[in-house]
């Protein structure tokens, strides 16, 4: 059994999710998407078209984390100035209030994560939409989510596997990892849920597809301690043996300072690639600074050096003019050496393959007027988005 003061510790650190970033920041780049279909997830949508955009383009959708919005989740990330840049439209689905209260995506609930039902089938319908609309080609559309919105990706990816060429996954969990909000609580924490098998028949089992499946990208700070690092692996894991490679990566390689770890299929193509992000916390890894730099740092939005939005974007063969990231390949003996080292202090936030400089620390929730433990372990819940 848990310890009360164990439990206490990591709610604590889950109340963090108050702070989000603020709304600003967007400069009105986006606009409404409406009507797009029956909505029974009852979300908003927000869209990026640059003007003049071709027939034929690619679409990216893009989820923001808990307390979040899809105006702040862009200016952070930048996707709008890649989308302007290498010209293809952006999806943002954006949750309300009345659904969760920290604007989480309800990654965790049944009814809003079977195919067509709930907040999958509103993602579906404005992704149909904005097809139609802009005539945009329905074999390049592309979903990626931070947190909550990660793993609201990963049940996009396994509840319609024929609509997305490929996925990214940014601090989440994989799908069906969760079915309630103690199993979620858990999940979270790194504790319990499916194994790798029983996760590949969960996607397996969520449609009648039956392939060629998404490609996979999994970014995950390695000093997470919001969504434990472990939950990185069982995405991996989920979608392995889906795509049929094998359990060790093909290629391992540092990338901007990071590792770099891919698995190709048969044929040669990189069909799931993961990045851990050395010392970092929960968020989405950014690199606002220098000539190339874009986005803007902030809460969940951390500046890391390394540019998870143009990485992703590379991945799905977005980017059209762009210089070619540092990269070095990786002995194996050397990562096995690395891996044995770094194992006992995973949760370190001293990063160990490069110096990721010091942020200050996320200022402490302002105490709560009513008090007892029932009430912080109440808070902390609503605070992941765990409890409405």
């Amino acid at each position: 059994m848990r310890k009360l003061s164990d439990t206490l510790t990591r709610l604590a650190a889950l109340a963090e999710a108050r702070k989000g970033i603020a709304d600003a920041a967007s400069g009105g780049l986006l606009a409404d998407l409406q009507d797009f279909g029956t909505n029974p997830g009852a979300l908003g949508a927000k869209v990026y078209v640059p003007e003049d955009l071709p027939a034929g383009a690619p679409l990216v959708v893009v989820l923001h984390g808990c307390t979040q919005n899809a105006a702040g989740y862009d200016a952070g990330s930048g996707w709008s100035h890649l989308a302007e840049q290498d010209g293809f439209a952006l999806l943002f689905p954006e949750q309300r209030r009345a659904n969760n209260p920290n604007l989480c995506f309800n990654w965790f609930t049944p009814s809003d994560c079977r195919r067509d039902e709930g907040e999958a089938l509103s993602i579906r319908q404005m992704v149909a939409n904005m097809v139609d609309t802009y005539g945009l080609d329905p074999r390049r559309i592309y979903i990626t989510g931070l947190s909550a919105g990660g793993a609201m990706a990963s049940v996009m990816l396994a509840t319609y596997p024929e609509v997305f060429a490929g996925g990214a996954i940014i601090g989440g969990l994989p799908y069906g990892s969760a079915t309630n909000m103690p199993q979620a609580f858990d999940r979270m924490r790194g504790h319990g849920g499916p194994n790798e098998a029983q996760l590949s028949a969960l996607v397996s089992a969520a449609s009648d597809h039956a392939g060629p499946w998404p490609t996979i990208s999994v970014w995950h700070g390695s000093g997470d301690a919001t969504v434990d690092p472990v939950n990185a692996a069982a995405i991996v894991g989920q979608w392995r043996t889906l795509h049929g490679v094998t359990a060790a990566p093909n290629r391992e390689e540092i990338v901007d300072g990071y590792p770099r770890r891919v698995w190709t299929d048969a044929a040669g193509r990189d069909v799931i690639e993961e990045y851990s992000i050395t010392g970092m916390g929960h968020g989405t890894p950014l690199a606002t600074q220098g000539e190339d730099g874009f986005g803007k740092a902030g809460a969940y939005m951390l500046e890391a050096h390394i540019s998870s939005t143009r990485h992703i974007a590379r991945f799905w063969g977005l980017e059209k003019a762009a210089a070619k990231p540092a990269r070095r390949a990786i002995p194996r003996q050397a990562v096995a050496v690395r891996a044995q080292a770094e194992a006992p202090a995973r949760q370190s936030t001293t990063p160990r393959l490069r110096r990721i400089p010091s942020r200050p620390a996320a200022a402490a929730p302002k105490p709560s007027q009513a008090s007892g433990v029932g009430k912080v372990i109440e808070d902390a819940l609503r605070a992941a988005g765990l409890m409405r």
